[in-house]
Protein backbone atom coordinates (compact mmCIF):
# COMPACT_ATOMS: atom_id res chain seq x y z
CA UNK A 1 0.00 0.00 0.00
CA UNK A 2 1.28 3.65 -1.23
CA UNK A 3 1.30 6.18 1.78
CA UNK A 4 -0.29 9.88 0.01
CA UNK A 5 2.95 10.96 -0.24
CA UNK A 6 4.37 8.17 -2.86
CA UNK A 7 1.28 8.08 -4.86
CA UNK A 8 1.27 11.97 -5.08
CA UNK A 9 5.03 11.53 -5.87
CA UNK A 10 4.03 8.72 -8.27
CA UNK A 11 1.71 11.37 -9.98
CA UNK A 12 4.33 14.04 -10.44
CA UNK A 13 6.70 11.71 -11.85
CA UNK A 14 4.51 10.25 -14.32
CA UNK A 15 3.22 13.95 -15.67
CA UNK A 16 6.81 14.89 -16.00
CA UNK A 17 8.01 14.37 -19.70
CA UNK A 18 11.59 13.23 -18.86
CA UNK A 19 10.92 10.67 -16.26
CA UNK A 20 10.60 7.36 -18.10
CA UNK A 21 8.18 4.37 -16.45
CA UNK A 22 11.16 2.77 -15.69
CA UNK A 23 12.52 5.25 -13.27
CA UNK A 24 8.89 5.01 -11.62
CA UNK A 25 8.99 1.40 -11.31
CA UNK A 26 12.78 1.37 -10.11
CA UNK A 27 11.59 3.54 -7.07
CA UNK A 28 8.01 2.08 -6.41
CA UNK A 29 7.89 -1.23 -7.88
CA UNK A 30 4.96 0.00 -10.03
CA UNK A 31 5.60 -1.06 -13.95
CA UNK A 32 3.43 1.01 -16.58
CA UNK A 33 0.37 -0.57 -16.49
CA UNK A 34 0.30 -0.58 -12.44
CA UNK A 35 1.04 3.78 -12.96
CA UNK A 36 -1.61 3.68 -15.24
CA UNK A 37 -4.35 2.24 -13.22
CA UNK A 38 -2.96 4.24 -10.43
CA UNK A 39 -3.33 7.46 -12.35
CA UNK A 40 -7.29 6.36 -13.59
CA UNK A 41 -7.59 6.13 -10.28
CA UNK A 42 -6.41 8.92 -8.56
CA UNK A 43 -7.17 11.79 -11.12
CA UNK A 44 -10.34 12.97 -12.84
CA UNK A 45 -11.33 11.64 -15.72
CA UNK A 46 -10.71 14.47 -17.33
CA UNK A 47 -6.98 14.87 -16.18
CA UNK A 48 -7.01 11.02 -16.97
CA UNK A 49 -7.70 11.51 -20.75
CA UNK A 50 -5.10 14.66 -20.88
CA UNK A 51 -2.72 12.66 -19.22
CA UNK A 52 -2.64 9.53 -21.32
CA UNK A 53 -3.05 11.62 -24.40
CA UNK A 54 -0.15 13.32 -23.60
CA UNK A 55 2.30 10.50 -22.45
CA UNK A 56 0.87 8.22 -25.55
CA UNK A 57 3.47 7.46 -28.04
CA UNK A 58 6.51 9.85 -26.15
CA UNK A 59 9.66 8.80 -26.19
CA UNK A 60 10.90 10.24 -23.22
CA UNK A 61 8.37 8.02 -21.39
CA UNK A 62 10.30 4.52 -22.11
CA UNK A 63 13.81 4.24 -21.90
CA UNK A 64 14.15 1.97 -25.09
CA UNK A 65 12.66 4.94 -27.31
CA UNK A 66 14.69 7.51 -25.76
CA UNK A 67 17.22 9.30 -28.43
CA UNK A 68 20.69 8.44 -27.65
CA UNK A 69 22.21 11.07 -25.32
CA UNK A 70 18.78 11.90 -23.51
CA UNK A 71 19.80 12.12 -19.74
CA UNK A 72 18.09 13.21 -16.67
CA UNK A 73 17.44 16.83 -16.99
CA UNK A 74 16.75 19.27 -13.82
CA UNK A 75 13.57 21.00 -13.41
CA UNK A 76 13.67 23.58 -10.80
CA UNK A 77 10.12 22.38 -9.42
CA UNK A 78 10.93 18.96 -9.29
CA UNK A 79 12.34 19.22 -5.88
CA UNK A 80 9.74 21.01 -4.22
CA UNK A 81 10.77 22.30 -0.82
CA UNK A 82 8.11 20.69 1.69
CA UNK A 83 6.62 22.25 4.73
CA UNK A 84 7.17 20.08 7.93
Amino acid sequence: MLSPHETSRIIEMAWEDRTPFEAIEHLYGLNESNVIKLMRNSLKSSSFKLWRARVSGRKTKHLKLRPEGTDRAYCPTQYKMRSK
